[in-house]
């Protein structure tokens, strides 16, 4: 099963046990992080492609740790004119780790199952 999130303005193709580098986020190493914006999700039979969004499903992951990517340089230049500018810049990235992408659909239908299996037991111990 994976999905299709966006995050960061970017958009980022998880599934369960991966390990993701996104743009800095707001939260602390350890906590739970949760996206909303799942673009589309397939478990290998079913595909659901939302409009913009898919309703009702999310992507729980957590935090492992935050870092700086390695640096780039960028070197400006112009002949003659004795102009140049070397610097660098280091991106923030936080590293978070995929633990569930939770559907409420599978769990409704887990529900309705039991709920009819027990009616059925129910049914059969008043008949006896």
């Amino acid at each position: 099963m994976y999905a299709i999130i966006e995050s960061c303005g970017k958009q980022y193709k998880v599934a369960e046990g991966d390990v993701v580098f996104f743009e800095k986020l707001d939260a602390e190493e350890g906590k739970k992080v949760k996206f909303d914006n799942v673009i589309l999700v397939s478990d290998g039979k079913k595909v659901q492609v939302g409009n913009p969004y898919v309703k009702g499903i999310k992507v729980e992951g957590k935090v492992v740790a935050h870092g700086k990517a390695k640096k780039i340089i960028v070197y400006k230049m112009k002949p003659k004119a004795n102009y140049r500018r070397k610097y660098g810049h280091r991106q923030p990235y936080t590293k978070v780790e995929i633990t569930s992408i939770v559907m409420p659909t599978a769990k409704k239908e887990e529900s309705a199952k039991a709920e009819k299996t027990e009616t059925k037991k129910t049914a059969a111990k008043a008949e006896a």
